[in-house]
């Protein structure tokens, strides 16, 4: 999908992956964290709920990429705390840093299914040694996309060269309409 298909969907407000809030299964990922000197990153933001909520209680070594500019505008009215340097306006595939935490939202869905090979190198290249991808993954298919759906068996053979799966299992706290449908993930660079 094409910067301007992003920005498109900002403007006319097609976001029905917005949920208005953190996700449950993240939130009480986020609550158990204790080091908040963690580098972390959290790609295709959209409205950047997960940012707002731990930079809040401390992580201020947060930041968050989003390629639509309506996006970063709305999270910017709504929280402007946030410092302007951790807001990054670019593509995720172009992005050259290391992070201790990528969190996975709604991104991994957003992109085509062509492209995941190059998010898991992307995944590798960000992340430092025995950095931690965490985050849901949907398990299930849609008609036509984004979003694009997947399984269980298909993540565990994309992901497995290159991190160690030490959680994939259905999140049993996803809101109603997601219920059964999203793993969570917790996936260890190797």
């Amino acid at each position: 999908m094409s910067k301007e298909f992003w920005e498109n969907r900002w403007i006319s407000q097609q976001t029905g992956w917005d949920l208005g809030e953190v996700s449950p299964p993240l939130l009480n990922y986020i609550n158990q964290l204790n080091n908040k000197g963690l580098k972390i990153l959290i790609p295709g933001c959209g409205n950047a709920y997960e940012a707002e909520y731990m930079y809040a209680k401390g992580f201020h070594n947060l930041y968050i990429v989003e390629i639509a500019i309506g996006a970063i505008e709305s999270f910017k009215k709504r929280y402007p705390e946030f410092p302007e340097d951790h807001i990054l306006h670019a593509d995720f595939f172009e992005i050259e840093n290391q992070f201790d935490l990528i969190i996975e939202q709604t991104f991994f869905c957003a992109i085509n299914p062509n492209l995941r090979e190059n998010y898991v190198k992307q995944m590798t290249k960000l992340l430092k040694p025995n950095g931690k991808l965490v985050g849901l993954l949907f398990n299930t298919d849609f008609v036509g996309g984004p979003p694009y759906g997947g399984n269980k068996d298909e993540y565990l053979e994309l992901f497995s060269n290159s991190f160690k799966v030490e959680v994939m299992d259905e999140a049993h706290n996803s809101i109603q309409p997601r219920l059964g449908k999203e793993l969570f993930i917790i996936l260890r660079k190797k």
